[in-house]
């Protein structure tokens, strides 16, 4: 059988302004793409997983999908997102040998989950 070798791309179908939606992806978040869109990042393990229609982790119910990004210190990146005045949600959470975990919107309210592993 066949196998997906991994995650090949993330697009997001902006509902304002493109260009600047990936800003805040940049300078919010440091996320650096080329001219085309390519992210270079560290490798690790990526979560695939399937949710229930009626859960509430995805914040609104009307989005289907979240991204979750590792970070190296979640802290530190609440922080520089909050003086960057991004809508950061509520305290991080620890989850005992996987890590801890906080929430904030982009600009256009798509709850993106930061992870900074056990």
């Amino acid at each position: 059988m066949e196998r997906v070798l991994g995650i090949g791309g993330l697009f997001l179908r902006s509902a304002k302004e493109e260009a600047a939606l990936a800003a805040w992806y940049r300078d919010c978040l440091g996320l650096e793409t080329d001219d085309v869109g390519v992210w270079e990042h560290a490798q690790g393990s990526t979560v695939f997983a399937t949710f229930e229609p009626d859960s509430d982790y995805f914040g609104s119910r009307s989005q289907q999908t979240m991204l979750n990004f590792r970070v190296r210190d979640l802290d530190a990146m609440l922080a520089q997102l909050r003086v960057k005045g991004a809508e950061v949600l509520g305290d991080a959470e620890e989850m005992e040998g996987v890590g801890r975990f906080g929430w904030v919107n982009d600009p256009e309210g798509n709850r993106i989950e930061l992870w900074q592993p056990a």
